[in-house]
């Protein structure tokens, strides 16, 4: 916790101190402590550690950090100041969640190895709702698939040991991709080493899914259309909390608001598709106007009650009700002005794999009107997903609008997104279907050419086309998707699309519990997949055990994936506990990979 924390940093710095924090620590740790913990160990000021010159007033400065170079440099520069003024004071650095050996040579390098004192703080997991566990490392996703650097992975796997040793020991565990089968290895690594140190105990949790974010890039590419996703998109949700502006509440100041099961009106929605969403809240208000309504004609006693039993908690809803309804009308007065509902016809025309060319089209329009970088990014980036790659032709072409459009400091964000597979350029020969091939031995080259746009929208055999036929992430069905009455995980994008990532989950849990008939899947995905029985369970004492499932989602995952994964649970009698390097969606990833300096 930490209230230890700032009691080993007292031990070893009694006496008044300063406490400089990063940046995006600031918000993790807004939700697991307060200022007065931070008095009782005598932190006289506290100071949010940027790139500006900050002069603590204490003879003792505490840093805690992210292992970060550029973390380190700027510590440095404060302490090399002190040094030039001649002012004497003893300086702590806390790395968290683990120190790195880089962070010592920067010290070595910078001339303050030996005036500082070196502490780690293990804090892996931080608990966003009572199903819902953040790891808070927004990193790991660019550090791990785009820049090869394997260091988060011995920090996931001491967070997965902690879990194991708390609601342990698991019976199976199941996983997809290169991170998850080395982020298992490493975990079976510390448990071989502590394994004495453990105390046998009741198992909690009964099965764990390790996946990695690439093996579905499709899922955080398409626009959120549950409650809690696109107050996510459009509000950013920090740390299960969400600032809500003067558009929402009405009024000058915002409102800071905890995100979670214990706000009874946002437990009821924040699954739901949006378009339940309005005809929900218009019934709670209803309700709640009736509970008000039952003053009327009460005695004094009766009265009584009410005010010290009832009255507290309808007016904490009350102003929770009002608060998400203005959050709806800003969300609805935004998507209109964005033209949502044509955006979505578009995404889902590409899920589809219809009228590419009029989705290629829309694109172009959407960069021209320079509309938003990220949201012109995403529908390339989804365009480019659900084709295997675009022809060069269109690559080449939307790549130099996207240039012109917003500057040619983003030929590194092309290359970026390249390196990691979100847009990609189709090698020569891949457009050709076997149709084309026999065409274009009867006809001239530049007639096959011509056919090859022609049948663009039917030719392409992708990877996201070949899984989307074997495992049916397009629901096909003659009748209209009834959006209140969800039928099946597709609710979560309006019945058009089945998150790949929930429905490899569903597979092999439901078909078979293990990968047996899914190596054309695997295949695709060029994925290892691994499947262990870690002990022998009785089936009659542990069943209700084995239907709690952890997943851990390696690289970030959407709330849409979550609200799949919890209607999938309440659907066949699973519990889902999810524990994630941090929460993503289109906006964070592709921020992560744009490049704005050369």
């Amino acid at each position: 916790s930490l209230s230890f924390l700032v009691g080993s940093a007292h031990i070893q710095l009694p006496g008044k101190k300063d406490l400089f924090i990063e940046a995006d620590l600031m918000s993790p740790l807004d939700r697991i402590a307060n200022v007065s913990i931070l008095k009782q160990h005598d932190v006289e000021k506290l100071y949010k550690l940027d790139n500006k010159p900050v002069v603590g007033v204490s003879d003792q400065l505490c840093f805690l950090v992210r292992p970060r170079i550029s973390s380190v440099k700027h510590v440095a520069e404060i302490v090399n100041a002190d040094k030039a003024d001649g002012r004497l004071r003893k300086y702590k650095i806390i790395f968290t969640p683990q120190k790195f050996y880089m962070c010592e040579t920067v010290l070595e390098e910078e001339g303050i190895f030996g005036d500082v004192t070196i502490d780690e703080w293990d804090f892996y997991l931080l608990p966003l709702d009572d199903d819902l566990i953040s790891m808070e490392l927004p990193e790991f996703f660019r550090d791990y698939f785009l820049e090869g650097d394997h260091r988060w992975m011995c920090t996931v796997a001491k967070a997965l040991h902690v879990l194991h040793s708390l609601f342990g020991p698991f019976s199976k565990t199941y996983g997809i991709g290169r991170c998850a089968k080395m982020t298992y290895q490493l975990w079976k690594e510390i448990v071989a080493d502590t394994e004495s140190e453990l105390k046998p105990r009741q198992a909690e949790i009964g099965q764990v899914f390790f996946i990695d974010r690439d093996v579905d890039y499709v899922t955080p590419m398409c626009s959120q259309v549950v409650y809690e996703g696109l107050v996510d998109d459009v509000f950013r949700i920090k740390c299960g909390s969400v600032d809500f502006g003067s558009e929402v509440t009405s009024s000058e100041k915002s409102v800071k608001v905890l995100l979670n099961s214990h706000d009874k009106v946002f437990k009821e929605i924040r699954n739901e598709h949006f378009s339940n969403v309005f005809g929900f809240l218009s019934q709670k208000a209803r309700r709640l106007q009736m509970q008000y309504d039952k003053r009327q004609g009460m005695d004094i006693k009766q009265m009584k009650d009410f005010v010290s039993q009832e009255l507290k908690s309808l007016k904490q809803e009350h102003r929770l009700l009002s608060l998400h309804i203005g959050a709806c009308e800003s969300i609805m007065k935004k998507k209109t002005k964005q033209d949502f509902q044509e955006l979505l016809k578009s995404e889902h025309a590409l899920l589809e794999g219809f009228e590419i060319r009029e989705s290629t089209t829309c694109i172009e329009e959407h960069i021209n009107r320079q509309i938003s970088p990220f949201e012109s990014l995403r529908l390339m980036c989804l365009l480019s997903l659900t084709e295997n790659g675009l022809i060069s032709k269109d690559y080449r072409s939307l790549k130099t609008q996207y240039l012109q459009s917003y500057g040619y400091e983003h030929i590194l964000t092309f290359a970026n997104l390249k390196q990691i597979g979100l847009l990609t350029e189709q090698q020569s020969g891949e457009t050709l279907t076997a149709v084309e091939s026999t065409m274009g031995k009867l006809v001239t080259d530049k007639a096959v050419g011509k056919l090859t746009d022609a049948f663009s929208s039917l030719a392409r055999k992708s990877h996201f086309r070949a899984l989307s036929k074997r495992l049916n992430l397009i629901p096909r069905s003659e009748e209209e998707y009834d959006l209140k009455v969800p039928r099946d995980m597709a609710y979560v994008f309006s019945g058009a699309y089945i998150p790949l990532s929930c429905k490899i989950i569903e597979q092999v849990l439901e078909e078979r519990e293990s990968w047996a008939g899914m190596e054309e899947v695997s295949r695709l995905l060029s994925s290892n997949q691994f499947a262990t029985v870690e002990r022998s369970v009785d089936p009659a004492s542990s069943s209700s055990v084995q239907r709690v499932i952890l997943v851990l989602f390696l690289g970030g995952c959407t709330f849409s994936e979550i609200a799949a994964l919890r209607f999938l649970g309440k659907e066949k009698g699973y519990r889902f506990v999810f524990v994630t390097t941090a929460i993503t969606n289109s906006f964070r990833m592709l921020e992560s990979l744009i490049e704005t300096h050369v």
